[in-house]
């Protein structure tokens, strides 16, 4: 597993339709016209998020929210494949190769990120193609609004793995499709498919891969079209309480995760998994 390292971008100053590579090879960072800003996962196979990818994303975010000519910021996938990101990379979960330190270190950079995206002056939407679960599903859930394609499906999955929810993971479902629906979804590790993500409110929209940034354009668009500060200030009054919580919280969660992490049971389980996409790897991607 390679050792920490951290991705930062080039300042996003440039005129509009320009688009800079990060030094963080998977992500990129393109400027359209009217403020709205394109950030693209290209981590093939899965776009799994290991230290480096989650401290891309943050890094292209502050950049993006430096710029007073940003309004908006759409997050999507540059894979072959359709899928949005399959969350956390297993290498980073996987005790017998990471330490109860790096695994730390990771937690909380993947959180940082989280909540500033949440909290954002920005307005965000998540476009999603195809597969989002976990990590995938909690950038999704931290931004205004999420569009999906039709053969798309997203939830928070851990229990699958043997995994705990994240805490506050857990509640921002709740207070997307509200706690009852939230709790369902989560005890059980279920996937939601796109037409009943849409009935449950968990996404805003379902659209065929081809119009899928052409629709998170229109949206990113017409909210960049209302007052900025004031849109700004509203949401921060309806999450900044939520956000100040999380970021008292999720420090002290690397010692509980840990424990689970490190369990017989749940190595054995992440084994499986690894063993899976391994398998899935070697099988030509479809073609879209």
């Amino acid at each position: 597993m390679s050792s920490p390292s951290t991705c930062t971008l080039p300042s996003t100053s440039s005129s509009p339709s320009s688009a800079s590579a990060s030094p963080c090879p998977y992500i990129t960072t393109e400027l359209r016209p009217g403020g709205i800003a394109v950030v693209t996962m290209a981590k093939e196979p899965v776009n799994s998020m290991d230290l480096a990818m989650w401290r891309g994303l943050d890094a292209a975010l502050q950049s993006l929210e430096a710029d007073p000519a940003v309004l908006a910021v759409i997050f999507t996938s540059g894979l072959r494949r359709d899928v949005f990101s399959a969350g956390n990379d297993l290498l980073e979960l996987y005790a017998p190769k990471t330490s109860a330190a790096r695994y730390a270190e990771f937690w909380v950079a993947q959180n940082a990120f989280l909540v500033r995206l949440h909290r954002s002056r920005l307005a965000t939407v998540a476009a999603i193609r195809g597969a989002c679960p976990a990590g995938g599903c909690a950038i999704s859930l931290c931004s205004d609004m999420r569009l999906m394609t039709p053969e798309g499906a997203m939830g928070l999955n851990e229990v699958q793995l043997g995994i705990p929810v994240p805490k506050f993971w857990g509640l921002l479902m709740g207070r997307v499709v509200g706690p009852k629906v939230a709790e369902g979804v989560l005890l059980s590790g279920r996937m939601v498919g796109a037409a009943e993500a849409a009935q449950l409110g968990l996404v805003d929209g379902v659209v065929p891969a081809e119009r899928l940034v052409e629709e998170a354009l229109a949206r990113a668009a017409a909210a960049a079209k209302q007052p900025p500060a004031a849109r700004a200030a509203t949401k921060l009054l309806l999450r900044e309480d939520f956000c100040k919580a999380w970021e008292a919280y999720y420090p002290t969660e690397p010692d509980f995760g840990w424990r689970f992490l490190s369990s017989p049971s749940t190595i054995k389980v992440l084994e499986g998994a690894m063993r899976r996409l391994s398998s899935k790897d070697k099988k030509p991607a479809p073609k879209l």
